[in-house]
């Protein structure tokens, strides 16, 4: 019996208690089961009683009692427990906790799907950083975060486009451009450009690739190698980007809205809504009504169009593309965007409660032998995507950027995360997983596998160390839609570990092989189907952090 069918189990309790008159008040449309932290405590506690007391106008103990006499006439309940003022404890029989296994190779690689954000249409927009260099640090941490939390509501039910915005206008461009044609005339990089190695190599680049280009005129020189240069650098982040496992469904260029006339008119838009107003000669947002700390500029006084005015044609496209959650991941030092993002969204007419989030992360810094590691050879003083790939490898870094909530900083340790010690953790949980493979290649040459079905008899894993394990199994569903609902992909990598920690336990106290010569019992399928279903959760979990299983190690 897994959480979800015990909380359905609760659920319709609750309503018979409530049809047969015993109760006067709604029946709840969810009810939560969670795993106590105290084994003594049974398998499952829930504190529904405590919810309902009040409006049935009872204590809650009586109306745990109504609700457990219930639960007790059940099939695989063994026993429940009234706590406290009014927790019902929860004991399955050994048969009802085994059939998690069974269901667990039933569903196979989609155990730990659930329908949580059914029907969601969510736009998940990540890293988004300027095409004029290398991706950072920052941004791959956001690469990680944010490619498994797609992963992760996609898995919860989510329609989820994930989306990258392409900054290709404005004044970084310009100094980018301008960053490249001094490289390539082999003059100085003017001090408010672009420096590092990677800006005379794509200089070369261009010239190689463009005969006669310096024979333009500057101004032409000027605008080609800013185009080839974008080009190019486009072309480079999506490289890392994929060969990082982060995949974009939409790349989407800001310059695109200027050229379409899309800013116009979502400043026409939001002048219907009656949000804007003139001042200065310019053209202003009032999102001080909707918690802003200032009003904003939409259009300055000499016509130009501002950032802002883009940012408010962006989310208005997202709108538009039918998206109804749009999720922001902004660096660390974008703390002020959260209230004037929000304040579009209000000024739009939408509830910037339901239809927009911005997530904010932290600072990520790299450390081997004790000292910060600081430059990048070839950005000049920045480190890179493919830094931190060459360094550590693509699990470990998206493991570890993944195991955090993104809300904290974090240090990479080089040493650490290039070790086979249990400090790095996903080298303990790639482990578990080979060990299971190990243990299903032996049996296989010993002649038997996890069937057949008949084999399997559930009420025989019935150990601690089995019973944990179980557990363990099937609280995987509720992790994954906690993750999504609080939009933290860490909670899947806290949950591997403890499960590869469970499954180790269990690895050492039961033997899963028989010894020498002795038959094949059914103790020994039961148990191998148990490793085959921890097996497929670990796998799992670790797809869903965009990690691999290894079977080998």
């Amino acid at each position: 019996m897994t959480p979800a069918e015990l909380s359905q189990a609760v659920q319709s309790a609750v309503r018979a208690a409530v049809e047969a008159g015993e109760l006067s008040v709604a029946a709840p449309e969810t009810v939560t089961v969670e795993r106590p932290k105290n084994k003594d405590h049974g398998d499952y506690a829930t504190n529904v009683a405590l919810q309902l007391a009040k409006a049935a106008g009872r204590p809650p103990r009586q109306v745990a009692e109504l609700v457990a006499g219930r639960l007790r006439e059940l099939p695989g309940v063994d026993r429940v427990d009234i706590a406290g003022p009014g927790f019902m404890n929860i004991t399955l029989d050994a048969t009802a906790r085994g059939e998690v296994a069974r269901s667990v190779l039933g569903e196979g690689p989609v155990y730990g799907h659930n329908d949580s954000f059914a029907g969601a249409r969510v736009n998940l927009e990540f890293v988004s950083a300027n095409p004029t260099g290398p991706i950072h640090i920052g941004g791959v941490r956001w690469a990680a975060l944010g490619d498994s939390l797609g992963r992760i509501l996609r898995a919860s039910g989510a329609e989820v486009t994930t989306e990258y915005y392409i900054n290709d206008a404005g004044v970084q461009m310009s100094k980018f451009g301008n960053s490249l044609l001094a490289a390539a005339n082999d003059r100085p990089v003017p001090d408010d450009g672009y420096v590092g190695e990677y800006i005379k190599d794509i200089a070369a680049q261009i010239t190689a690739e463009n005969p006669g280009i310096l024979a333009l005129p500057e101004d032409e020189q000027r605008e080609r190698f800013r185009a080839e240069g974008l080009r190019l650098m486009v072309t480079e982040i999506k490289r890392s980007m994929e060969e990082f496992g982060a995949h974009f469904d939409v790349w989407f260029s800001e310059k695109s809205l200027h050229d379409s006339g899309a800013v116009e008119k979502a400043v026409d838009r939001l002048r219907e809504q009656g949000h804007v107003f003139e001042q200065d000669g310019a053209i202003w947002l009032r999102t001080t009504d909707f918690g802003d700390d200032k009003d904003r500029v939409l259009i300055k006084a000499d016509g130009e169009t501002t950032y802002f005015a883009s940012d408010a044609a962006y989310y208005l496209s997202k709108r538009d593309r039918g998206h109804e959650v749009n999720v922001y991941m902004l660096g660390a030092d974008h703390h002020g965007y959260v209230n004037r993002l929000k304040a579009i969204a209000a000024c739009a007419g939408d509830d910037p409660a339901r239809n927009i989030e911005v997530l904010i992360g932290q600072f990520v810094k790299m450390v081997k032998d004790g000292q910060e590691v600081r430059m990048s050879k070839r950005a000049g003083n920045i480190i890179t995507i493919d830094d931190v790939v060459e360094w550590i490898g693509v699990d470990a870094a998206r493991y570890t950027l993944s195991r955090s909530p993104s809300d904290s900083t974090i240090t990479l340790d080089i040493n650490v995360l290039t070790s086979t010690s249990n400090e790095n953790h996903v080298h303990y949980v790639q482990y578990a997983h080979s060990r299971m493979c190990s243990i299903q290649r032996n049996a296989a040459a010993l002649g038997f596998d996890k069937g057949p079905t008949e084999g399997f008899a559930p009420e025989l894993l019935d150990t601690e160390a089995e019973r944990e394990l179980l557990g363990a199994l099937a609280a995987f569903p509720g992790e994954v839609a906690k993750a999504s609902r609080f939009r933290e992909p860490h909670h899947i990598a806290r949950y591997l570990e403890e499960t590869a920690g469970s499954y180790h336990r269990f690895n050492d106290q039961c033997r899963v092989l028989p010894f020498g010569d002795d038959e094949v019992t059914d103790l020994n399928r039961s148990r191998l189907w148990l490793v085959e279903a921890t097996r497929t959760v670990i796998a799992n979990g670790l797809a869903l952090l965009g990690v691999s299983a290894p079977e080998r190690m």
